[in-house]
């Protein structure tokens, strides 16, 4: 059983995690993460190292990390849960048994995923719900609902569609989301306003769309009313990274939001991110500029 202690201190920092990563933009920083303390006392939340984090005092695991591309067996199925991969060494004992005594008290954990050096995306809650020792794998899911499921591997086609739904909410949305703002250096491409929390990933294909791929080149860094607005066809982005802002939005007259947020931005030329090969690209603008033109 995990202790009244550290199940207090589980929820405390899963609860710090998820507020610093939207202060930031959706994201922590690796020495944010090794630095953290809780009640005078250092407690990282990831291992310096490994892809699982086991403090010495804590019962089951606190965190794992999967990286996009990195060196780690970790797989997200079709089913939409993440097969996590034993670590190496004894399958019963260090690393493993904290993780399957997390399945057998089913406590939550949060997931980081690495999804550009020294960049992690908290998922949190995430659970352990199932342990396959011939295949050296436990099931991770986004959703405590499936501690409930007797067989994740014989779910009906709802419950796969829902866990679906959810790996698309709670991993690739964020995911997305931290990719665009860091290759924006945490400020809106309109206007460059710096704070993170206010920033969010535009598709420029909207992800409705068959072309609409969560990468950076589909996306564009964007304040909250900037994106409203691009979302809405009142601001449009040209093939030759030009703000637009519609004629009728122009021709109104308001307070100052309208005037120095939105209609000052006509004209403007969209900040870029220094690698080029995050920039926009321009095929997808023109896709988008086009639609922008039908409302203008």
């Amino acid at each position: 059983m995990e202790s009244v202690v550290e199940r207090a201190l589980r929820t405390r920092i899963i609860s710090w995690v998820q507020e610093r990563a939207e202060a930031n933009g959706g994201f922590l920083h690796r020495t944010e993460l090794l630095s953290f303390q809780i009640d005078d006392q250092k407690l990282p939340i990831i291992d310096f190292s490994r892809g699982i984090r086991n403090p010495a005092s804590f019962e089951s695991t606190l965190s794992i990390v999967s990286a996009v591309h990195g060196p780690y067996d970790d797989v997200e199925a079709e089913d939409g849960l993440l097969h996590y991969a034993y670590r190496e060494g004894d399958p019963w004992s260090g690393d493993n048994r904290k993780l399957r005594n997390a399945l057998a008290t089913g406590v939550p954990l949060i997931l980081f995923r690495k999804e550009v050096p020294n960049i992690y995306t908290p998922v949190a809650p995430v659970y352990v719900v199932e342990d396959y020792p011939e295949e050296r794998t436990f099931i991770i899911a986004l959703d405590e609902s499936f501690n409930f499921v007797p067989d994740v591997r014989a779910m009906a086609e709802p419950q796969r569609d829902y866990a679906r739904r959810l790996a698309k909410q709670r991993l690739h949305q964020p995911a997305f989301r931290t990719r665009v703002i860091v290759a924006y250096e945490t400020r809106c491409t309109v206007c460059e306003l710096k704070h993170g929390s206010l920033l969010d990933a535009a598709h420029i294909i909207p992800d409705s769309d068959e072309r609409g791929a969560p990468t950076v080149t589909n996306g564009l860094a964007m304040c909250k009313i900037h994106h409203a607005a691009y979302d809405q066809n009142m601001l449009g982005v040209t093939p030759d990274f030009e703000v637009r802002i519609s004629d009728r939005l122009l021709a109104e007259i308001d307070g100052p939001m309208l005037k120095h947020g939105l209609q000052e931005m006509h004209g403007r030329q969209i900040r870029l991110p220094q690698r080029r090969a995050d920039r926009p690209d321009r095929e997808f603008l023109a896709v988008r500029y086009e639609r922008f033109g039908v409302h203008v």
